[in-house]
């Protein structure tokens, strides 16, 4: 398909959507200059903007910069006076505070489903390490320190791995998915997120999607870390686990909370530069009052601006207007 044919084909189905949805003016809905866009999305679509890394630029140089980073982190966690928790406990606490589940094994584009398959290994071996955590008043979660690095000599597998926005396979593939769990777990509780890395790329077309996109992580030990604390009165409980067709997780509390949370997304659309497209939205949340039903307070929690690998094809994509 030509340049031309593929930029009609995505106009068409660009006006069969709502113009309102994008937060761009009606008269002009599938064009959007520099100045509309907001400062994440100009500073992830304008090229001068886009600076790679020197480990980027010379690849070579990539397992010299993983090991630079995971030096610095162990001196910062050598160093640290943050209480990690670490104390797990058989019986669960009495209180449930939130519970989600998500698919083991999906169609992922063309992804060979002997990564997922190796995937439900390692998330086993990583669930192990997780289930029955006590988060106390004080402490802070780590998925790092407390799955630790996943090697072969741990029993971890070749599963899927995303790098540069393909996935691919890698030793301890696919833990990524016990990190999104529990970060969207968390999103419905007290507990405050304090270290939380996305991906860069968005490597596949929404395919049953159940949560918003935008809400996962990314794990790269020991540097690129979920983190999570504990700020309230009340001890928390993590119980995780791989079903027969589910990643499934609780958390638990020894009290009731105060407020029940609502996680959605705004402002979603895509972008077209040249021969890249990108994906962009908010993650909101609404806090509301558990007692009386009453809505407290919205919070905006992150603005998503992530490469997309793959034509985007279900919904709006506006074309930035360089420079004059």
């Amino acid at each position: 398909m030509s340049d031309t044919t593929l930029s009609r084909t995505l106009n068409s189905q660009a006006h069969s959507a709502d113009p309102e949805s994008t937060g761009v003016a009606p008269g002009v809905p599938w064009r959007i200059g520099l100045a509309e866009l907001s400062d994440a999305e100009r500073a992830r679509v304008l090229p001068p903007m886009r600076r790679q890394r020197w480990a980027e630029r010379i690849p070579v140089l990539y397992p010299v910069a993983v090991r630079y980073h995971r030096v610095l982190r162990r001196i910062e966690w050598l160093r640290s006076s943050t209480p990690y928790a670490q104390t797990r406990q058989v019986d669960d606490l009495p209180v449930r505070v939130k519970r989600h589940k998500s698919l083991l094994l999906r169609e992922l584009g063309e992804t060979e489903m002997w990564m997922q398959h190796n995937k439900v290994t390692n998330l086993k071996l990583a669930c192990a390490q997780v289930d029955g955590l006590l988060i106390r008043p004080g402490e802070t979660f780590s998925f790092n320190k407390l799955v630790g690095n996943a090697t072969r000599r741990k029993g971890y597998v070749k599963g899927m791995r995303l790098s540069n926005g393909q996935a691919r396979p890698g030793i301890g593939g696919g833990i990524c998915q016990l990190a999104n769990l529990l970060h969207w777990m968390v999103l419905h509780s007290p507990l405050t997120v304090t270290q939380r890395s996305t991906h860069s790329f968005d490597p596949f077309p929404d395919n049953g999607r159940v949560l918003p996109w935008g809400v996962g992580c990314s794990i790269v030990y020991n540097y690129v870390d979920l983190q999570f604390r504990n700020d309230t009165d009340r001890t928390f409980q993590l119980r995780v686990g791989v079903g027969e067709r589910y990643l499934e997780g609780d958390i638990l509390a020894d009290a009731p909370t105060d407020s029940s949370y609502r996680v959605f997304a705004r402002g979603e659309r895509f972008l077209r530069v040249g021969a890249d497209y990108f994906r962009r939205n908010e993650i909101w949340r609404t806090v509301i009052d558990r007692r009386t039903g009453t809505t407290l307070r919205e919070e905006r929690l992150r603005e998503n601006v992530a490469l997309v690998k793959y034509v985007p094809t279900g919904g709006q994509v506006l074309d930035v207007v360089p420079p004059g």
